[in-house]
């Protein structure tokens, strides 16, 4: 039956989070890509259509995934699996077609949307994609929608699972998380308390939809009946321009963007007048950036987020206050802050931490891995495999161990200091990688440094003016022990970038190569 219900009073699934704003501004713009713009009537409209090919095609699908480049089209899609009452699965046409079929596999998705760029991906990678499940083209959603709305079943999936995503795989195969629409539900009812959106924000669209900060994005926005604006590698180049252009005035990234626009010499002061939220997430803040943005977003409040696919998305938070976030900063980089949304951190095994999470209570700097718990914490991976030494029950609350080490700081925030799997042993010495790259952007003429372990050596990359590397050497030593001194320096005009705009750290260890002992 078709369901031509107004918004839900309390929000479930993504449709519900949809509604609210299709509500509140029907004829407001939900999507704008490049001269493309979509009310929320006709986003309505689309992913109903889409909906009923989906329910149509595969009737039974519980899991759809979805193919296709990013852009309105990847967008309507993830809302018309959510109308259709299945649980989306994003992929993206640019990953290997083997990483692919391990995420669709492990997700038991049973059919995709997918544009031409992702079906031709699978026919040039020698494998047929409708050999494997249903394939629904995403051409469908330009076809005359059917009836009004499509309504979900009341067994429905989605109730229990918005979406599923997956780890990036830095540490082996990719981790898939389900993710629940409850705690979903939540996490956006708390982040909308948190910051007050409007319907007159412009959010940017940054992400892929892999990355689960394009939740964030996309239903932070509908949520609120704002616009969001998809941002391609093209308005990079002249990124100012495009957020004034647009009027963004909610921008959610990973910090790598403000050394780009720094480069491009477009951070000037009040450049970014249209600002009014920014958040950086993914990668640590440097301080300097920091500092250079509020020069150039005074309008701005700006918050550094750290985040897990598995809390879902943000669980701490660290707002910028130029005095005490200096004071604050670790290795030159800013705070992760402290718990929101109702998580708790503990830390364990590191300095003065133990063996068991010791809360975030008291006062005095402790060291080690970070736990989270909370109410909506993941309750394992796809693969129960994975969850081995992930978890702990401790005085009747689950944590979960994310691998991140940090420091416990005065006011009970805390400052990431590095990953588990990024502390890496020199000739039996424990060396953390952030500290490295600490040190060597005190360094005069250095903008930006990221370390590597390539064979048994470090490998550090840098941005910068051109420096003698002896004279980098000379200056680490007064900083760092002779074990933890980089036995290569090299000098990049610009770091490699993920489709996410992170640093990608794979690329830069393919580019350091093997080191050879001296």
């Amino acid at each position: 039956m078709l369901d031509t219900r107004g918004p839900a009073e309390s929000p479930v699934s993504l449709a519900d989070w949809f509604r609210v704003g299709l509500a509140a501004n029907p004829d407001g713009i939900a999507i704008r890509d490049g001269r493309d713009a979509y009310s929320y009537r006709s986003v309505d409209r689309l992913a109903s259509s889409l909906a009923q090919e989906i329910r149509c095609a595969a009737p039974e699908a519980e899991r759809v995934g979805i193919l296709m480049e990013r852009g309105a089209r990847s967008y309507i899609a993830v809302l018309a699996i959510s109308y259709a009452g299945s649980t989306a699965v994003p992929l993206n046409p640019d990953y290997p077609v083997a990483r692919t079929r391990i995420m669709m596999e492990s997700a038991k998705v049973e059919a995709v949307v997918a544009d031409e760029a992702g079906r031709e991906k699978f026919r040039s990678g020698g494998a047929g994609l409708d050999a494997m499940v249903k394939v629904i083209p995403a051409e469908a959603d330009r076809r005359p929608p059917v009836g009004n709305a499509v309504g979900e079943r009341p067994d429905s999936p989605s109730r229990k699972y918005a979406y599923v995503v997956f780890t990036s795989g830095t540490t082996g195969k990719p981790k898939g998380v389900a993710v629940s629409s409850r705690g979903l539900a939540r996490y956006l009812a708390s982040v909308h308390a948190r910051y007050g959106f409007r319907s007159s924000d412009v959010f940017s669209q940054v992400a892929d939809l892999t990355f689960d900060l394009s939740m964030l994005d996309l239903f932070s926005a509908w949520g609120a009946g704002a616009s969001v604006v998809t941002t391609r590698p093209q308005d990079f180049l002249r990124l100012a321009r495009f957020i004034n252009d647009n009027g963004i005035s909610v921008w959610l990234s990973a910090p790598s963007i403000v050394a780009l626009l720094r480069r491009n010499g477009a951070l000037e002061p009040s450049s970014l007048p249209t600002l009014r939220w920014t958040f950086f997430c993914g990668e640590p803040l440097l301080r300097q950036d920091a500092a250079d943005w509020e020069a150039a977003a005074p309008q701005s409040t700006t918050e550094n987020l750290y985040g897990l696919t598995e809390t879902p998305i943000t669980c701490f938070s660290h707002r910028w206050d130029r005095d005490r976030s200096v004071r604050l900063a670790v290795n030159d980089c800013l705070p992760i802050g402290s718990p929101v949304h109702g998580y708790h951190a503990g830390v364990i095994g590191g300095s003065g931490a133990g063996q068991s999470p010791r809360p975030d209570v008291g006062e005095g700097e402790i060291e080690g891995e970070l736990c989270i718990a909370g109410p909506d914490l993941f309750h394992g991976f796809l693969d129960p495999a994975d969850d081995r030494d992930r978890f702990l029950s401790v005085d009747g609350r689950r944590w979960y161990r994310t691998g991140d080490l940090v420091r416990r700081l005065p006011g009970r925030e805390f400052a990431f200091i590095g990953r588990r799997d990024h502390q890496v042993k020199i000739r039996g010495r424990r060396v953390e990688l952030a500290e490295v790259d600490g040190a060597l952007r005190s360094c005069g003429g250095v903008d930006e440094a990221v370390t590597v372990l390539a064979g048994e050596r470090l490998v550090a990359f840098y941005v910068g003016e051109p420096i003698i590397t002896g004279a980098l050497l000379r200056a680490l030593a007064e900083i760092l022990p002779p074990y933890a001194l980089p036995r290569r320096i090299m000098r990049l005009h610009e770091f490699p970038l993920t489709h996410n705009r992170k640093i990608d750290r794979r690329a830069l260890a393919r580019l350091a190569g093997p080191v050879a002992a001296r």
